[in-house]
């Protein structure tokens, strides 16, 4: 888990309107939505019925329908 150190701007009402992260903190925070976010492409993918074609196959299949 990230470790942050939020600072918050507020409005004259003292209501938080934004945070302010150290750089640092926020490329840590992006790096763990993008992980999170692998995670379940590969779960709905492993969740799939259909069948899977290698890759190689899946180009040459590509490329004969572009009439390469």
């Amino acid at each position: 888990m990230v470790s942050l150190h939020p600072e918050y701007v507020v409005d004259d009402k003292d209501k938080r309107k934004a945070v302010v992260l150290p750089v640092e903190e926020w490329e840590k925070v992006i790096e763990e939505l993008e992980e999170l976010e692998d995670i379940r492409l590969y779960d709905t993918a492993k969740e799939q019925t259909e069948e899977s074609v290698p890759f190689e196959q899946a180009v040459k299949e590509i490329e004969q329908d572009d009439g390469r």
